[in-house]
């Protein structure tokens, strides 16, 4: 196998045929640089190539689902509060049926506390209503209410779109 050396000098190296002789190759400062930048531009190829991949595999994400079953009417006594954590939402059973409210706050979206006074924002310090109407900011705009039907099983069914 070959052994490279490199001939950085200006002047014209007098060994030069003994090395080729002893099976070295010399490797001129011009064609070092030439195979460095090639080296450098398959290089940065390569990388580029491997951001277009990742780019053409993207995944979007999985879609949300957005009904919920909430089981029978039953479950959720007149009066009832109910968090619904995979919803993201508080179930209410009122004397005129049944609500539900969002739980993420319309400014940033952080997961908003139920109080006694209605609900207020970890984050930012908003308050709501118990219909979820807006008091205070930062946020602009109340709660989000969700719609909430009973089939003809007596069950319900949570829709957040």
């Amino acid at each position: 196998m070959p052994v490279i050396s490199f001939n950085l000098n200006f002047k014209r190296n007098k060994g030069l045929a003994a090395k080729q002789q002893l099976g070295k190759a010399v490797v001129s400062r011009r064609d070092f640089i030439t195979l460095a930048w090639k080296g450098a531009l398959l290089t940065c190829g390569f990388l580029g190539l491997g951001g277009l991949l990742r780019y053409l595999d993207y995944q979007d994400e999985p879609t949300r689902q957005v009904k919920f079953d909430l089981g029978p009417a039953g479950n959720y006594p007149p009066g009832s509060r109910t968090p619904i954590s995979q919803a993201q939402a508080i179930l209410f059973h009122t004397a005129g049926g049944f609500q539900a409210l969002s739980t993420s706050c319309p400014h940033l979206g952080c997961t908003v506390e139920l109080t006694k006074d209605g609900f207020t924002c970890p984050c930012h310090g908003s308050r709501f209503d118990p219909q979820g109407g807006l008091i205070t900011g930062p946020a602009t705009l109340g709660l989000q209410v969700f719609h909430v039907d009973q089939t003809g099983d007596g069950h319900l069914i949570l829709s957040i779109e």
